[in-house]
């Protein structure tokens, strides 16, 4: 079920565009489009033309996945209420490169990439805040290489852990699968397991039915790799308060 989100008083609970002036705001706001996705619903897949900007909300959340040459689906990055998905850079229909699926369902708003481009050409303040989050992007996709190469499998799911909350409800649980994790890490599913199990042990987490229960977010951190905290510092460097915190409004 779809309806419109043009009112700019009642903004949709998304940081970026939260950060946009109420006269930028105002530009695309009659073209915003609210709806609710489920989980694992397809935005794009490779080679489809990108032609709508999605804005996950609250704790909803997408996941950029690109196919290895063994068939498996090898997750990128995560991209929650702090951003949006296809045709940032962009301008025109050009094919998508990657699969953007989402990850974690909820609320949406979708917007036109024609009226993002008609709102960049008459606002140039608008046109930085979406240059600014487009490196922002790049950021999180270089740090991604870097960490997959560098870092262990343990490091990386505490991570991912990590992560996903900061960009979901601000509790303890993740609606997190073994499946969807080892999709996260690049690893057969057994690895993930493993791993799991390890954090299980020494108290770190326990597991629920589909989801993950941080039992010690503090040792959990610990495990992590420092890759979080330099995407955010980058995002605080270009555009501050837009990154989610365990404690922001998700509402």
């Amino acid at each position: 079920m779809t309806s419109h989100a043009g009112n700019g008083a009642d903004r949709p609970c998304n940081n970026l565009l939260r950060r946009l002036s109420a006269g930028d705001f105002a530009l695309i706001a009659p073209h915003l489009v609210r709806e609710e996705a489920r989980s694992n619903t397809p935005l794009y897949n490779p080679g489809d033309d990108v032609d709508t900007v999605h804005f996950p909300c609250g704790a909803s959340l997408v996941s950029y996945l690109v196919a290895s040459e063994d068939g498996r689906d090898v997750e990128t990055i995560l991209v929650g209420r702090e951003g949006a998905v296809g045709g940032i850079v962009s301008l025109g229909y050009l094919p998508a490169y990657t699969r953007m699926t989402v990850k974690f369902g909820g609320p949406f708003v979708r917007l036109p990439i024609a009226r993002l481009d008609e709102a960049k050409t008459t606002s140039p303040s608008l046109r930085n805040v979406f240059a600014r989050y487009a490196d922002c992007l790049l950021a999180q996709m270089f740090q991604s290489t870097a960490c997959n190469a560098a870092h262990s499998i343990e490091q990386r799911t505490a991570k991912w852990i990590i992560s996903a909350m900061e960009r979901t409800n601000g509790d303890n649980v993740v609606p997190l699968t073994h499946e969807q994790l080892a999709t996260l890490l690049g690893v057969g599913r057994s690895y993930a397991s493993r791993v799991i199990q390890i954090f299980k042990s020494e108290g770190v987490l326990e597991t629920r039915r589909g989801s993950i229960l941080v039992r010690n977010r503090e040792a959990l951190q610990k495990r992590a790799c420092l890759c979080n905290e330099n995407v955010k510092n980058h995002f605080e460097e270009v555009l501050r308060g837009v990154y989610p915190t365990e404690t922001s409004n998700v509402a």
